[in-house]
């Protein structure tokens, strides 16, 4: 399955660089969040392709999110999307955005392909079957110094005190789902998010974090950042909640 997922990824990832590669214009939802002609076509791109090969399967998008939690209470899966997650790196045009499709089945990212066209990556990963980056299966690797990657737009002070107390470390910021694949990938060790997001913009890397044998977890200001690193005691990130609001998180 998730092979087909990847070429439609890559078909929406086209007809965004085109759009990328020229002006645009952008506007504004209700939220404050921006928006623009490529989120639009990537939507139309991935909806259109998932209902006519997968049409058993539900689908809830950023850019179509108002299914109701009485009717999504009843999934057992269904397809999760952002079709670009970093409209604001897009905007700056810095590259460093991602498309990003996902498979949930009773509340775990089961199967999951975060693209980023402008760099010419493609993370994705299928339940039992590992996690690949263009082709090459992900391993672990081993690294002296711990690495810490964070928010490139939404830095917060809880964040910035999060990583002081991880005491020597590298730093690295980064845009869009890019810094969970960062983890998945063995390039980062930590990523702390203290700070909002929401189920589309993490579901599909968290199912590549998963199957490189690392998870996300729920963030707690009673766990030190060296618990986490360890590994004791911690909650596991879950999906299609009443809220879609996600919980600050943790990936290591």
């Amino acid at each position: 399955m998730v092979e087909k997922i990847v070429e439609i990824a890559k078909d929406s990832g086209e007809a965004v660089l085109e759009i990328y590669s020229r002006d645009f214009e952008v506007e504004f939802k209700d939220d404050k969040s921006p928006l623009t002609e490529a989120d639009k076509v990537s939507n139309e791109i991935i909806c259109e392709n998932l209902e006519k090969l997968y049409p058993e399967i539900p689908i809830l998008s950023e850019e179509n999110k108002t299914v109701p939690f009485e009717t999504r209470k009843e999934w057992v899966e269904y397809w999760c999307i952002d079709p670009i997650d970093g409209t604001k790196e897009f905007i700056k045009k810095n590259d460093e955005f991602t498309i990003n499709i996902a498979l949930i089945r009773n509340g775990i990212p089961v199967l999951g392909v975060v693209y980023a066209p402008a760099i010419g990556k493609i993370y994705y990963a299928e339940e039992g079957k590992g996690a690949f980056l263009n082709g090459e299966k992900l391993e672990p690797k081993r690294v002296e110094k711990l690495r810490v990657v964070a928010s490139k737009s939404h830095r917060t002070p809880e964040t910035e005190n999060f990583i002081s107390e991880l005491g020597n470390c590298d730093l690295v910021s980064k845009g869009s789902s890019l810094k969970l694949c960062m983890v998945a990938s063995g390039e980062a060790d930590i990523y702390p998010r203290i700070a909002p997001t929401m189920e589309w913009d993490t579901a599909a890397a968290h199912a590549v974090v998963l199957e490189a044998g690392k998870e996300t977890y729920i963030y707690s200001e009673n766990i030190s950042p060296k618990e986490y690193l360890a590994k004791r005691n911690l909650e596991p990130m879950r999906y299609n909640k009443e809220n879609l609001l996600n919980p600050y998180f943790v990936v290591v």
